[in-house]
């Protein structure tokens, strides 16, 4: 790793680069429960230089001035405020899929055959095309124990870089494969998330079934929706647009399903 001085030396929009990639592998190490990849010293070297040479925000330098002894919950605060100072100072803001997570505990102890989930209850995801949005969709399905994910052929792949990213390693643990309509298991119920649909406080949810999301443009397209035989239910908005993101409408659709299929399932 570069030497203090020699960082400090370097012309401003280099330097900041460098210690944004260095702030970097430091967060990644911290949000993992590991060492920091420099001692205290450097740390403090790296603070020295953004309160002397960096045009950070005043709540910041503060911060900065004030701490002596730290604590690496308050170092993993002050990296990730730093870090994003200088994403903001070198014009190179992050995506939402270069967000710094911890990573999951070793999948190899919890793999598809042994994760926990409700017997029954899969997701049918038709023309997703950004892979953040997918990859939260895995995640969010995850989270909440559907059994299974099947995916159109026009979705975007879910080993995309981007989608893997946010996944957040649960596309190892959620069974997937892609399906057509009419290939869905003919033995499930099949309902669909889309706008114009019953109430979902007043849907009543299938104890096991396939609940069918389409795209970000242009929703479930009128075949997936003449499918839905179970019915579609609908998330009452109230603001003058009336539009969320398919991976937030798709985790409140899985909290409100999984709420009323809870008490009857036992597999989880």
């Amino acid at each position: 790793m570069i030497e203090i001085y020699k960082l400090s030396d370097l012309p401003a929009k280099q330097r900041d680069r460098k210690i944004l990639k260095i702030l970097e592998l430091a967060e990644q190490a911290l949000q993992n429960k590991q060492e920091l990849p420099f001692d205290e010293f450097y740390l403090q070297g790296l603070f020295k230089i953004a309160k002397e040479k960096i045009s950070i925000s005043p709540a910041l330098l503060k911060d900065l001035q004030k701490e002596t002894v730290l604590s690496k919950e308050r170092v993993l605060f002050l990296i990730n405020s730093l870090r994003h100072e200088l994403y903001s100072i070198t014009g190179s803001l992050p995506s939402e899929w270069d967000l710094i997570f911890p990573q999951l505990k070793n999948n190899s102890q919890r793999d598809c055959a042994v994760r926990p989930f409700f017997s029954g209850t899969a997701v049918y995801v038709e023309n997703i095309r950004a892979p953040f949005n997918l990859g939260s969709i895995f995640r969010t399905a995850e989270a909440f124990g559907a059994e299974k994910i099947f995916l159109s052929e026009d979705c975007v792949s879910p080993q995309q870089p981007r989608a893997i990213r946010s996944a957040m390693g649960t596309i190892e643990l959620v069974p997937w494969e892609h399906c057509d309509l009419e290939n869905l298991p003919k033995d499930l119920p099949v309902f669909a998330l889309e706008t114009g649909g019953t109430p979902m406080h007043s849907f009543r949810f299938p104890e096991k079934g396939i609940v069918m999301i389409g795209s970000e443009e242009l929703g479930l397209s009128p075949q997936a929706l003449q499918r839905a035989t179970a019915g579609t239910v609908s998330i009452p908005m109230y603001g003058s647009k009336a539009s969320i993101n398919v991976g937030v409408a798709f985790g409140i659709l899985m909290h409100a399903w999984i709420e009323a299929a809870k008490h009857t399932n036992e597999n989880l």
